[in-house]
């Protein structure tokens, strides 16, 4: 069954409830602890970590919510339920406002149960996941407890023993650079410079001087020696973001450093010789590049020694939840907010949308929704308008070309008033293609023919 691997710990002073609480969920596959009061339910918590607890609110000695409460000190992100009478069900509100996930009243429907822990299950995603233990650290910038990320750091460990060169693929804002860190943390070159850089984000000549370096004089504002930054991670780790958009020139100088093992500064007649491990990533089809003729094949062999495929967050749902909780838990800090958790209704939220832009577009809804948020809890409603926001600050390229394409088209009957020949003109297109265009976008120029502006 699809809750057998699940821990679920049952705490009720009532022994023919807890009992029947007992049944009702081994019978679904759940692995069930059930203990009858709070403070024995602390005792084990403190040996084992459950996946959700299930809890009444009224009992003798410490109440349910008091257990809540010291459940979310030190572990906010698993989830709880309380069991109600229907007398209470006002303070059960109110503990949901705290951030209790959920709560039911007795006597309870035995559906009603099994639906509710399956929600809370479905975005209990921290649970479980404890902080990195000793031999660890080098990935604890790392959240995660999916099979495939786990995998992967599995495979970044074992390679970091080497000095082999390492390629990491994966679509933007899965945390390429988190795992060439970790990698960089793991090896022997652990104490010496970790130095990246994005090689799409600066032009060939700039990229040229930031790599290998320069001498003064070399070109116009050279005006003193520059260290590149191969030289400046001698003995350690150089991180090479978004190689794929290297241009092909400096790729055959990249070719020729990693082949010799040394740099020749811009403007100068020796070279130096280095000693670093290098690791670049990309978000592109490095292949289709190759065959295209925009990427060199001998390089691309040279820095896929070993091959590191990063899941997107869409295939770590089970990680959101763990995730975001982290976020949240460092940005309350950074804004000096108290804000103890992200309701349950967000959570499935935050759980169930697409995340284009991965990891990093999950930061930023949650770092929107914490500077917005005015309560302890975060509202289904802030996550809903940041993910909105986000969706459209992270549209794919596809659907960002679809939109240029749609405006433009349009901009150009509006400014000929829906003639399309004129508009053809315009756009360097020739009149059939400028139709084909048009009828791809749906757009009838016979609309704009009076509203000429």
């Amino acid at each position: 069954m699809s809750g057998a691997a699940r821990k679920i710990l049952v705490v009720d002073d009532d022994p023919d409830l807890l009992r029947l609480l007992t049944i009702r969920l081994k019978s679904a596959g759940y692995d069930v602890t059930a203990v009858d009061s709070a403070e024995k339910a602390l005792a084990q918590l403190s040996v084992a970590r459950p996946h959700l607890v299930v809890t009444d609110l009224r009992m003798s000695g410490m109440d349910g919510m008091a257990l809540f409460d010291a459940i979310h000190q030190t572990q906010p992100t698993l989830p709880v339920i309380i069991l109600t009478a229907h007398g209470t069900i006002p303070d059960a509100v109110a503990a949901t406002k705290r951030g209790v996930f959920g709560y039911l009243t007795k006597p309870f429907d035995a559906q009603a149960l099994l639906e509710e822990v399956g929600r809370a299950l479905a975005v209990g995603g921290a649970v479980g996941a404890a902080p990195p233990a000793g031999g660890d650290e080098w990935r604890a910038a790392i959240i995660t407890r999916n099979p495939v990320m786990e995998d992967v750091l599995a495979k970044a460990r074992l390679v970091a023993a080497t000095d082999a060169s390492v390629l990491i693929v994966g679509e933007s804002g899965t945390g390429k650079e988190l795992l060439a860190q970790a990698i960089h943390n793991a090896s022997a070159r652990r104490d010496r410079a970790f130095v990246a850089i994005n090689c799409g984000a600066m032009p060939e000549q700039l990229l040229e001087s930031e790599l290998f370096g320069h001498i003064k004089g070399a070109f116009t504002g050279a005006v003193r020696d520059h260290k590149g930054l191969f030289q400046t991670a001698d003995q350690g780790t150089l991180f090479l973001d978004e190689i794929g958009d290297m241009p092909l020139p400096l790729q055959v100088k990249l070719l020729r450093v990693l082949q010799e093992k040394q740099v020749r500064p811009v403007g100068a007649t020796q070279s130096i010789g280095i000693d670093v491990r290098v690791i670049s990533a990309t978000n592109r089809d490095i292949e289709s590049e190759m065959t295209a003729g925009r990427f060199r094949e001998d390089l691309y062999y040279r820095l896929n020694v070993v091959a590191l495929k990063l899941p997107s967050l869409a295939e770590r749902r089970e990680d959101i939840p763990l995730l975001a909780n982290h976020f949240l838990a460092a940005l309350a800090k950074k804004y000096n907010k108290t804000i103890n958790s992200i309701s349950p209704e967000a959570l499935e939220l935050l759980v169930s949308a697409t995340w284009p832009g991965n990891v990093r577009q999950l930061y930023n809804v949650i770092e929107q929704s914490a500077a917005l948020c005015s309560t302890p809890l975060i509202p289904v409603a802030l996550v809903q308008q940041a993910i909105q926001h986000q969706q459209r600050e992270f549209a794919s390229f596809e659907q960002a070309r679809k939109e240029f394409e749609r405006d433009y088209l349009t901009r150009l009957l509006k400014i000929t008033a829906g003639n399309v020949s004129q508009a053809a003109k315009l756009a360097q297109r020739n009149r059939t293609e400028f139709y084909k265009l048009l009828q791809r976008h749906e757009l009838d120029p016979a609309i704009f023919k009076t509203s000429k502006q």
